[in-house]
């Protein structure tokens, strides 16, 4: 790494071109919201790497962790197997310590329309591992953290504590925690022990691990409301689309405990999408601490044909399992 790297990654934008990946392609050739978010992410990994300073040389040679800690992404147009995504990432003016960064999202060349945009912030989080490391670019220093923490709230406490994890997936009913946090509420909760691919440098949940668990708790979120994801599909050929996402990490996870989801619909918007929040947490010391939060604007369109599919209201049956 030369001494004008860092200056490259904080000023200089990027252009690198990609496509999605085919595991997001899980309806039909159109790719999902976390695949499209997979990409923003991908973008701002290559941008360091444009800039000589890639996620594997600040790990191994300085000791040092790329941690995308927010992303948020809003996406106008579909994207589908196959489609070339031309990606810039912009940096934007740093505050509070972090890195922060703009991807346009664009199929093709020369349309000049942006299929989705995303904010993306980042932090360097120092390894927990005690090995011998380079001392960091002093460019680098304000964006080293010891330790994620970007929350100063206190940990709620709870009266009871839960038994020990058992096998499968944990739901409100029989756990006390899962109780607690859905008392006098329609919100759906859910307890989910955190496997290792879910993590990286050895140790913590990353934030595409948190869209997949966006995906997921979305998914049991509707079945248990008896308009489960395949029903729709097989009785109207309605599939989901999101144009909105968003993940911020508040507090680290660690591989193996025990994370507590919220999903909550806060609103509908004219009958044909709805804003839900999401809020995880683990459960230290007899308290819960919040680790991460996130929105999700979510809503159905009906396929009409391989190629073609058209946004559809909401009918009350959906309505009414949205309300709880």
């Amino acid at each position: 790494m030369t001494t004008r790297t860092p200056s490259a990654l904080l000023d200089r934008e990027t252009t690198t071109q990609l496509r999605p990946r085919y595991e997001g392609s899980n309806i039909g050739s159109w790719i999902g919201f976390k695949h499209i978010n997979y990409l923003a992410e991908e973008a701002v990994l290559d941008h360091f790497r444009a800039a000589g300073c890639s996620a594997r040389s600040l790990y191994e040679d300085y000791g040092l962790c790329v941690e995308i800690v927010h992303l948020d992404t809003r996406i106008s147009t579909g994207f589908r197997i196959d489609d070339l995504v031309n990606a810039v990432v912009r940096p934007e003016a740093t505050s509070g310590g972090e890195l922060a960064f703009v991807v346009s999202l664009t199929i093709g060349h020369g349309s000049g329309r942006r299929n989705a945009t995303s904010k993306v912030r980042v932090l360097l989080r120092r390894d927990f591992l005690d090995a011998p490391a380079e001392p960091a670019p002093a460019m680098l220093l304000p964006f080293v953290v010891e330790r994620i923490a970007r929350t100063e709230s206190e940990p709620a406490p709870i009266p009871t504590l839960p038994g020990p994890y058992s096998t499968g997936h944990g739901a409100a009913g029989g756990d006390p925690v899962l109780d607690e946090l859905t008392r006098n509420s329609p919100s759906f909760a859910w307890r989910w022990r955190i496997p290792y691919p879910y993590c990286h440098f050895g140790r913590r949940l990353q934030l595409s691990g948190y869209l997949r668990l966006m995906e997921e708790v979305v998914d049991l979120f509707l079945a248990d409301r008896g308009v489960s994801i395949r029903t729709l599909l097989g009785e109207r050929s309605w599939i989901p689309v999101v144009p909105h996402s968003s993940i911020t990490i508040l507090d680290e996870v660690i591989m193996e405990e025990e994370l507590y989801t919220v999903f909550t619909v806060e609103n509908v918007f004219r009958n044909v999408t709805f804003l839900a929040r999401l809020d995880s947490y683990v459960l230290r010391d007899g308290a819960l601490l919040r680790t991460a939060s996130g929105r999700i604007t979510h809503g159905y369109a009906e396929i009409v044909s391989r190629k073609d599919f058209h946004l559809t209201e909401l009918d009350e049956r959906v309505l009414a399992a949205l309300g709880g």
